[in-house]
């Protein structure tokens, strides 16, 4: 141990030998080979506790001692060997006995490397945890010999349930950490004994004796620091209380630093199963419903009583409490878990590093800052736990002597201290600068908002704003917005507002002013900001997000200007206003499979899966997802085609998730039918089945049964025949999708391209629908065909309907008379439908717009299909183009001219229906020249798209 200084080293020299004195005068054999020694001294350079420890338990240094310290079991695989007295006394000896031995063990195991941090952590909350379950059942037993055993008013037995907070609660304690703990108890009654007491002194001085025993001084010390402030009313509330009185206290009176506490509580003595019964009550305090931005208030608050006792006490080397401590990084963390743990079980994570790596997972934490949070936390606790172990005192400063600096910098590998020093201040300056960026980013509810647009909104409360006004701040014209902004106050939900969400609003609106007027559309920007503020007002996180948040409100507005579709959306579900706080789609499920996945992970975190609950969480879902594409879209990250192929997968994947909740109600009342599978196929088309969906468009659907069914009884509680169960089914699937829930609707139906339109049946059967595509369907309704694919039911169905999609489209035919037809039916609907003019051009049906492309492609599939069936593989416009490509059907420069066109014009459609217009564009150049080479590739193929003018002879 060359490193050390002649002071330490003489230092551990006279310890290692006191020691060796000790064990001889107790008859302890000491095998001192050059293995153990060194591990000894380690021990002895890194901490006075172990000193302490060995020379009172000289036994700990026998072969038999030392293998209890290198061991690898936590304290739970000993304390079986722990005996307690039934002299109050001797059971306070047994057990600080056994703690300091299971210390040492600890601090032998770290300081040699023997453990990673994390287990060290884990093993100090396990250790604690075993001495609370023996310390309360020597409790139990105690009280039950003098008043019986506690019940409740139905006679039930009860126990005591100890919960633990902070880093016992997260099973990360400090080496030295006093522990955090409340206790309650399930209900009211008495004890069962001679001398009877009501359950609330009961339990009381069952607390009491509790204390007691880990944490009265004696002359082996403490066992334990135990703090019980955290229990409601702190100091001044009972020491234990009943679930009632703790939801009543929570429900009135919790605070928002109890939230952030109780995110690491958990059962950790006691009955553990009533523990979790209590978790389960207190669940709603802790995480809210909605996205919960009002938690950035409570850390503020919490903040600022931790800088000022810093202040008071000088405690800026604090490595718990100091800039860039343990607790800023704690406080990252635990704000997103209370943001969005409402939403999101798998952010309800009580240690720090799990909550981290959940937090990165789902991308609300980026993986580069939570890596830097990470090194930092284990730096830093690592620091902190040796700091600890010297004198095992609680203490999270840094000593000020520089044998003891010495002695932890050595310990833990490095030079000297001024080498951890510098390391150690380059972790906190990171965990400063991203504290500060969470509590206080840039623009955020600190920034001043623009004198003039203060003196607006005071205007605007005061009631004397008028037009010119509006029009002199850059808002023409001014009336409209003049009146939007003066009815705002005067609103209901405005006028009822608590004051603090008031004094909220009147930060808010200059800020949001300011924006609107530097915004693309000043005016337009403004009235949606006014319906949207009026929309969330009586839902104060929404407000706070916006507040604290100068991302999204820069966002917000700049969406506001451009996109009256999007728009609309955010202020029908507020909700959406987390997508544009994070717009990313680089988090975003985009194939059906992992969109598939998704949704069934988003409905796994409901409590109870019930129709109405699912139906509302998967709009949700939905609606984020359409609502990133959107911005994605809007902003140029995604083109049209991708786009549009990703709203069909998530279309597609909704209506999987609905089938399956259906069929699932469905077996619930009526049973299954016999047979593998349900024998219920989906299938989409239009827009659906050809992977080309717009925001807004409605689902074309299809659905089909197997035949050999339709006679078959169901098994359940209500049996009933097989037609009519499937005719339930596909009518339950269309109400769940387009029926109205808190979070919209899912999407409109159209059945009417079923067998005989809207004349037929909902439901086909397999027989019916081929037969009826055989002998009896238009040319167009084979077009329409060519988009089909099923898109949700039974695998097998699914597989014998593609079959015969094949073998009807496959028949060999005219060219000729198709390329006539289809020509035929195009100018019909060109005729009837085109809103083209002069000016204008209607994208979808004008002369050679989007129809013209794939009326095109479907003539040409539809003619040549028999001779190429590769091109019955694809639904898609875009692909289909490259498949006639391959075959030759279309030669390269025509194929590019129709990619090029398709993908332009389908970029306008999307782009008017986010603006809520229809899909009617002004002519310009580029759309005038894309339009004639599509003509000129569509006649070369040989078709005739244009109106004949009538004849009047």
């Amino acid at each position: 141990m060359s490193k050390e200084s002649p002071a330490l080293r003489a230092l551990i020299d006279d310890r290692y030998a006191e020691l060796a004195a000790r064990c001889r005068a107790a008859g302890v054999p000491l095998h001192d080979d050059a293995g153990v020694a060194e591990r000894i001294r380690r021990t002895l350079l890194a901490s006075d506790f172990a000193y302490d420890t060995w020379f009172r338990q000289p036994q700990l240094l026998a072969p038999q001692g030392l293998e209890r310290l290198r061991a690898g079991s936590d304290a739970s695989a000993r304390i079986d060997a722990l005996k307690l007295d039934q002299d109050e006394a001797v059971c306070m000896t047994a057990l600080r006995r056994f703690r300091h031995a299971e210390a040492l063990r600890l601090v032998f195991r770290d300081v040699n490397g023997l453990d990673e941090l994390p287990d060290t952590l884990s093993a100090t909350s396990v250790l604690y945890e075993v001495l609370l379950a023996a310390a309360l059942a020597w409790s139990e037993q105690a009280l039950a010999t003098r008043y019986g055993h506690s019940r409740g008013h139905d006679g039930e037995l009860q126990r005591m349930v100890v919960v633990g907070f902070g880093k016992l609660g997260g099973s990360e304690l400090n080496f030295s950490s006093d522990i955090d703990l409340v206790l309650a108890y399930p209900s009211g009654g008495q004890s069962d004994g001679a001398r009877v007491l009501d359950n609330s002194e009961y339990f009381v001085r069952m607390g009491r004796q509790l204390v007691r025993l880990l944490h009265e001084p004696t002359v082996d010390g403490i066992c334990a620091r135990v703090d019980l402030r955290l229990r409601p009313f702190g100091n001044a509330g009972r020491l234990a209380l009943p679930f009632s009185a703790m939801e009543q206290y929570y429900q009135s009176e919790g605070r928002d630093w109890e939230r952030y506490a109780w995110i690491k509580a958990r059962p950790v003595a006691g009955d553990r199963n009533a523990g979790k019964q209590l978790q389960e009550l207190l669940r709603p305090f802790v995480y809210r419903k909605y996205l919960d931005y009002t938690a950035f208030a409570g850390l503020r608050e919490m903040k600022a009583l931790i800088d000022a006792e810093v202040a008071r006490k000088d405690l800026a080397d604090n490595l718990k409490l100091g800039p860039g401590g343990i607790r800023e990084i704690e406080f990252v963390v635990q704000l997103t878990q209370l943001i969005r743990g409402g939403r999101e079980p798998s952010m309800r994570v009580r240690g720090l590093l799990p909550a981290l790596t959940a937090c990165e997972a789902r991308g609300h934490i980026s993986a580069a800052r939570a890596r830097a949070l990470r090194e930092a936390y284990i730096y830093l606790r690592r620091v902190e736990n040796r700091v600890q172990m010297l004198r095992d005192a609680q203490t999270h400063d840094i000593p000020e002597d520089a044998l003891s600096r010495e002695r932890i910098a050595l310990g833990l590998g490095k030079a000297s201290w001024e080498a951890l020093s510098e390391e150690l201040a380059h972790h906190r300056a990171i965990v400063s600068e991203e504290f500060a960026e969470v509590l206080m980013p840039q623009g955020g509810r600190t920034a001043s908002a623009p004198v003039e647009d203060v003196a607006l909104w005071q205007k605007v409360c005061a009631e004397s704003l008028d037009p010119g006004t509006m029009e002199a701040s850059g808002f023409v014209p001014g009336a409209e917005a003049a009146e939007a902004l003066l009815k705002l106050p005067q609103a209901a939900a405005v006028r009822s507002m608590p004051s603090r969400t008031r004094e909220q609003l009147d930060r808010l609106m200059p800020q949001l002013l300011a924006l609107a007027r530097e915004s693309a559309a000043p005016v337009p920007c403004l009235l949606r900001l006014c319906r949207l503020v009026q929309a969330v007002a009586r839902r104060s996180s929404y407000l706070a997000l916006l507040e604290e948040q100068p991302a999204a409100r820069r966002r917000l507005a700049s969406l506001f200007a451009a996109s009256a579709f999007l728009a609309e959306r955010v202020i029908a579900q507020p909700l959406l206003l987390d997508d544009v706080l994070d717009p990313r789609i680089d988090q975003l499920p985009l194939k059906r499979a992992d969109i598939s996945a998704e949704i069934s992970r988003v409905l796994g975190t409901l409590d109870e899966r019930e129709a109405e609950a699912e139906l509302e969480r998967i709009n949700e879902f939905k609606a984020s997802t359409a609502f990133r594409l959107g911005l994605a879209f809007n902003d140029g990250r995604a083109d049209a085609v991708a786009t549009a192929r990703r709203l069909a997968a998530l279309a597609e994947s909704v209506v999987l998730a609905v089938t399956a909740m259906a069929e699932r109600e469905l077996v619930a009342q009526h049973g299954h039918l016999p047979g593998e599978g349900s024998g219920f196929a989906v299938l989409g088309y239009g827009s659906l089945g050809g992977e080309e969906l717009g925001f807004a468009s409605d689902l074309d659907l299809v659905f089909v049964y197997d035949t050999r069914r339709a006679h078959e009884m169901s098994d359940g509680p209500r049996p009933i025949e097989g037609s009519r169960w499937y005719q339930r089914l596909a009518q339950r699937v269309m109400n769940w999708l387009t029926v109205l829930t808190r979070a919209g609707r899912l999407y409109e139906v159209d059945t009417r391209l079923r067998p005989d339109g809207s004349k037929g049946l909902l439901v086909s059967s397999l027989y019916a629908f081929t037969e009826y595509q055989k002998s009896r369907a238009w040319t167009w309704e084979h077009q329409a065909l060519l988009r089909a694919r099923p898109v949700a039911g039974d695998a097998a169905l699914n597989a014998k309907l593609t079959e015969v999609r094949r073998g009807i489209l496959a028949v060999p035919r005219d060219g000729g008379a198709v390329m006539l037809e289809v020509s035929s039916m195009r100018q019909r609907w060109r005729a009837e439908r085109d809103r083209s003019d002069e000016r204008q051009f209607d994208l979808k049906q004008g002369y050679g717009g989007l129809l013209d492309i794939e009326f095109a492609l479907q003539g040409l599939v539809l003619a040549h299909a028999a001779e190429h069936p590769s091109l019955l593989s694809s639904t898609a416009n875009a692909a289909l183009i490259e498949a006639c490509r391959q075959v030759g059907l279309l030669d390269t420069a025509q194929a590019d001219v129709l990619t090029r066109a398709h993908g332009e014009l389908l970029r306008r459609a999307l782009a008017c229906t986010l603006d809520l217009r229809s899909r009617i564009a002004p002519r310009d150049e580029v759309i005038e020249q894309l339009c004639a080479e599509v003509e000129r590739v569509t006649q070369a193929l040989g078709f005739d798209f244009r109106v004949k003018a009538k004849d009047n002879s």
